[in-house]
């Protein structure tokens, strides 16, 4: 994997530079992993979450990465989060990946989500596209009642997405009341529509850190993401709670800024996996 940039010109918000963003990010990936603590079938199970930031060129018509170049495109930070944990004798692994323009002014919206769910009974995939009007969505899923869906929904703001501009501009994230579509990870553990939903959202700022709320009107559900107040903004912690309980937690426990881990996949490169806390083998 090689990352390409073409005509890098963005104008940012107040509290984010150009050369920040360039300085940050654009020298390899920032690889955050977490502990986790997930509840599922109403019990709960030890896991890991890994946050992968990196930088790509991305073609706004088609939305993939660009990697040819000659097509409108604009440099993004793509998050993806990976979530592993086991139930008993097998195991989940959730992943999702969401595209944010680092042109806020431009591209206020995220231009594109996914998320896979697997276990051992089968999987899940859910992938919303940004459009003219609001989001183009597809669900394809091995359950009856779920089926195959393609779907349309009109503008609104991703959860997915938040976890990206909080890391490039918390100010740019709305509080008060607002028009949210929950995480991938969330409405396919409820096995529930991908519907908007009306949610108040909080930012409370103590010091050295701040905290942005996510309270949902309809469906009892809080999120609950603990961030570092200065640039870079990382995220230390988050939680969310359902149905009044803690159903999610996790919290920072390592972190490797500058890698090519595209690189990094011979035998011998397995030792490298310790600096994330992670086991060589598989999990």
């Amino acid at each position: 994997m090689r990352l390409f940039y073409y005509c890098l010109t963005f104008t940012l918000t107040a509290s984010l530079s150009a050369n920040q963003v360039r300085e940050f990010w654009f020298n390899g990936a920032e690889i955050n992993r977490y502990e986790l603590t997930q509840t599922r079938y109403g019990e709960s199970h030890p896991g890991h979450v890994e946050f992968i930031y990196v930088t790509e060129p991305f073609l706004t018509d088609v939305q993939v990465k660009n990697e040819s170049g000659g097509q409108p495109s604009t440099d993004v930070l793509k998050l993806n989060a990976l979530r592993t944990f086991n139930t008993g004798i097998y195991s989940y692994r959730t992943m999702s990946s969401t595209f944010q323009p680092i042109d806020l002014e431009k591209y206020p919206r995220a231009l594109k989500t996914n998320t896979s769910v697997q276990d051992w009974c089968g999987q899940s995939f859910s992938q919303l596209n940004r459009t003219a009007q609001g989001w183009r969505g597809e669900l394809r899923s091995y359950f009856q009642s779920e089926a195959d869906q393609n779907f349309e929904l009109r503008d609104a703001l991703l959860e997915d997405a938040v976890w990206l501009k909080l890391r490039l501009s918390p100010q740019s994230l709305p509080t008060g009341p607002i028009q949210i579509i929950p995480s991938g990870v969330h409405t396919r553990f409820a096995h529930s529509p991908v519907h908007i939903e009306r949610a108040t959202a909080e930012r409370i700022t103590q010091g050295a850190m701040s905290r942005y709320i996510i309270r949902y009107e309809n469906i009892d559900r809080e999120l609950h993401i603990n961030y570092e107040t200065k640039f870079p903004h990382i995220i230390q912690s988050w939680k969310e709670i359902e149905d009044g309980k803690r159903i999610t937690q996790a919290v920072l426990t390592h972190r490797v800024m500058n890698s090519n881990y595209w690189s990094e996949h011979a035998p011998q490169d397995a030792s490298k996996r310790k600096t994330l806390g992670l086991n060589p083998i598989a999990n």
